[in-house]
């Protein structure tokens, strides 16, 4: 049934072009139904009563986890974004590299920009900077824009507070540090690898500046910053490390602290302060008086930008949502448990399934994000036994990210956007985006199987 519904979810996307939230929730209906489940267990009544129903679960125990999350990192991305602080950070890392290693520069700009701010945000914020280090150089676009497409891609898929991570560490009940940690330790090797592999193919393709895409990032920065703040001084690089740093710092506090220390007063209040909710909160407040109100913006202004940021998040909220209510469909019907029990006698481990369900998803349909959920909900049954600790299922999730970015083709608004943005053709894009985001994929999955065998 489980293998029926992952069917009919992928005709629904990818024939019938039917919208991810209404394909996961239409899915999760049929194979709820087809099951056994009765309407009442499915949908509840037209009475209110105390019952709560499978799909007001799914959806309710998965979006409690990870809206407030969401929503506020994508504020604090959003004043990032508008402040300026792209620019000043790459501006003092391709001062402190030079010429000779931009490319390098680049990566690390897109390591860092990319932990607050959206895969997307980050190219339309970031790709002037390209633009002006590729022209100056006159060497071929790729060896600048990929690097900074490596950091950008891997932060948004291993690392929180970006939606896919967030939402496995949700529906498989992981800490964030965790996440963060082994997110980390799988990532930056992942990254190393494009990087190389981005020297590679930008020395042999060579792709010049687009200078039509020049001139519409031109005209749409100076929208923003009509709309955002007054012209003001560059952003301090120390004052954009702590700000990005603070939660991740925190988060990391109070998770080892629950580890090493015993119930106190201490304790907690570590845990406090490092609870994702309370840790971005801080991040933004941050974020609103060091770039915002210190630098000359009004309050109108920081209410502008806030807002706006958090129009595009519906639709990421609604999907993820869905992709809960599809794992509570799976759990309450059994089919889950039946899935489970048939991958166990496949005899492959745990994390080897995560990656080629996800790696099958992502390849089918294009959505990572679609692919993460979607993965997370089938593998929960697998791990639900308790014979996994936190380390290990963070390590589940990364292998669910790992490969949700595999083999970005043309079915990826993804790849459109990177083809378009660097004025690289279709061809051009398989050979060198496409094939970064593989290396990404397996680099990153070989580290996490490495670390599963010590952790």
């Amino acid at each position: 049934m489980a293998t029926l519904g992952i069917a009919l979810l992928l005709l629904l996307i990818i024939k019938v072009r039917l919208q991810p939230f209404v394909a996961l929730l239409t899915v999760s209906l049929v194979v709820g139904l087809a099951s056994g489940l009765s309407v009442t267990e499915l949908l509840g009544t037209v009475q209110k009563s105390n019952a709560v129903s499978v799909v007001e679960s799914g959806m309710g125990g998965t979006l409690g986890h990870i809206a407030i999350i969401i929503g506020l990192g994508t504020m604090l991305g959003s004043i990032l974004e508008v402040s300026g602080g792209a620019e000043a950070l790459s501006s003092r890392l391709l001062a402190l590299f030079g010429e000779r290693r931009a490319p390098l520069a680049m990566g690390l700009t897109g390591v860092v920009f990319g932990i607050p701010v959206f895969f997307d945000v980050g190219i339309f914020v970031l790709a002037p900077i390209v633009y002006a280090a590729a022209r100056r150089s006159g060497r071929s676009i790729l060896l600048y824009a990929l690097p900074l497409l490596a950091g950008l891609s891997m932060t948004h898929a291993f690392l929180p507070p970006h939606p896919g991570p967030v939402a496995a560490a949700g529906l498989l009940g992981v800490d964030l540090g965790w996440v963060i940690l082994m997110g980390a330790a799988a990532g930056v090797p992942a990254v190393l690898a494009a990087w190389v592999y981005a020297a590679w193919i930008g020395g042999r393709v060579f792709v010049p500046v687009p200078e039509d895409m020049v001139e519409a990032a031109r005209e749409a920065k100076s929208a923003v910053v009509e709309e955002g703040s007054p012209a003001a001084a560059p952003v301090p690089l120390g004052t954009l490390l702590a700000i990005i740093g603070t939660p991740l710092v925190l988060i990391l506090l109070a998770t080892f602290s629950s580890v090493v220390f015993d119930p106190s007063t201490g304790r907690s209040v570590v845990e406090f302060f490092g609870h994702p909710f309370v840790a971005l909160t801080i991040a933004l407040f941050l974020a609103y008086y060091l770039l915002g109100i210190r630098r000359g913006w009004s309050r109108k202004a920081l209410e502008t930008v806030s807002t706006a940021s958090l129009k595009p998040v519906g639709n990421i909220l609604l999907v993820v949502g869905a992709g809960g209510v599809f794992g509570a469909v799976l759990k309450a019907s059994g089919v889950a448990k039946a899935l489970a029990d048939t991958f166990d006698s496949a005899g492959l481990p745990v994390i080897v399934l995560a990656w080629l369900i996800s790696v099958v998803l992502r390849v089918a349909q294009g959505s990572a994000t679609v692919a993460i959920v979607t993965t997370a909900g089938i593998v929960a049954p697998m791990l639900s036994d308790g014979h996994f600790s936190q380390p290990q299922l963070a390590l589940v999730i990364v292998a669910i990210s790992a490969g949700s970015i595999f083999a970005s083709h043309v079915n990826d608004g993804g790849f459109w956007m990177v083809s378009t943005y660097f004025g690289i053709s279709e061809r051009d894009t398989l050979a060198s985006w496409t094939v970064l985001e593989s290396v990404l994929s397996v680099v990153g999955f070989g580290v996490v199987c490495v670390l599963s065998a010590v952790v």
